[in-house]
């Protein structure tokens, strides 16, 4: 492409993953010091000094502030879906905390992902997993902010109700018919963890995507980051390296996600594997990107 990706994408990283282990804080810092990213995505802050730390931060960088609830629910093992009602109900209530911390920092919505599942009582953890979620999208249309499911593998390694693709589509209509708030977020990473292509996924999920993720996988049993631990492009036996990323990069062209009037999020989510050292493999993201968009045709 000659123009610029900046026109048609919001480019970011998801900070916790990008450096694990570092203060919310001063991962924010180095990453809002990066005019490469023009958004970057945020989880829970561990006490009110490092909350107004970050808020100061991003109100500084003019970047485009998202809020990850992933790690509220993956931490404690938390279930939005969970048959057991008080379960479910802790699960939710995080996710209500998360809508008020995401305002606090400057985010205009919440990303979470579902729970895990058993194949018997599918049925009755789709119903609470929807119940769950037009709670947190109601909750969040009083304060004027959205909410995005992130589809995930169901047999491989999160194990969660939703994906695959045809399902999430079907999960998105039932609680779009409630909330006009609520979207999908798809990661070309998980693509390989559901057995499905780029224009698979993009193309049945396409009326309810509002936010991309991009990054690798491991899906060859017995390997080093076997599953879901988003290793950096190219790693060994991994799923997805430049041509993975530009295929993906032409579907979302071919159905018309490239908007310069209202770009959407295109955040990096890779992490360092073992010893790997992290701003070595964020170069490494951002290096197949660009090659990747130089080699997509205007």
């Amino acid at each position: 492409m000659r123009e610029p990706i900046e026109k048609y994408f919001q480019v970011g990283t998801i900070s916790w993953m990008s450096y694990p282990g570092v203060p919310q804080a001063d991962t924010l810092r180095r990453i809002a010091a990066d005019d490469f990213f023009s958004a970057v995505e945020v989880c829970q802050c561990p006490d009110e000094d490092s909350r107004k730390a970050c808020r100061d931060i991003l109100a500084q960088s003019h970047m485009k502030v998202c809020y990850g609830a992933q790690p509220r629910l993956l931490g404690p093992k938390l279930n939005p879906n969970a048959l057991d009602e008080e379960e479910r109900r802790k699960a939710e209530a995080t996710l209500l905390e998360a809508v008020d911390e995401a305002a606090y920092l400057g985010a205009g919505g919440i990303g979470f992902l579902a729970g895990k599942w058993k194949e018997e009582t599918k049925e009755q953890a789709y119903a609470q997993l929807l119940k769950t979620t037009r709670a947190v999208c109601g909750y969040a249309a009083q304060k004027g902010m959205s909410v995005e499911l992130e589809v995930f593998d169901y047999d491989m390694d999160k194990a969660s109700l939703i994906g695959p693709a045809p399902y999430a589509a079907k999960f998105a209509a039932d609680v779009r018919t409630h909330c006009n708030n609520f979207g999908l977020l798809v990661d070309l990473s998980h693509f390989p963890t559901t057995y499905e292509t780029s224009r698979f996924v993009v193309r049945t999920l396409r009326p309810y995507i509002t936010h991309f993720h991009f990054g690798n996988a491991v899906v060859k049993p017995g390997c080093p980051a076997y599953g879901d631990k988003h290793p950096r492009l190219g790693f060994p036996d991994s799923a997805n390296d430049t041509a993975e990323v530009l295929d993906f990069l032409r579907v979302l062209k071919e159905e018309g996600f490239f908007q310069a009037e209202a770009p959407y999020v295109l955040s990096m989510e890779v992490t360092p594997f073992g010893g790997e050292d992290a701003d070595i493999v964020l170069a490494n993201t951002k290096r197949v990107l660009k090659r990747a968009w130089a080699l997509l045709e205007d």
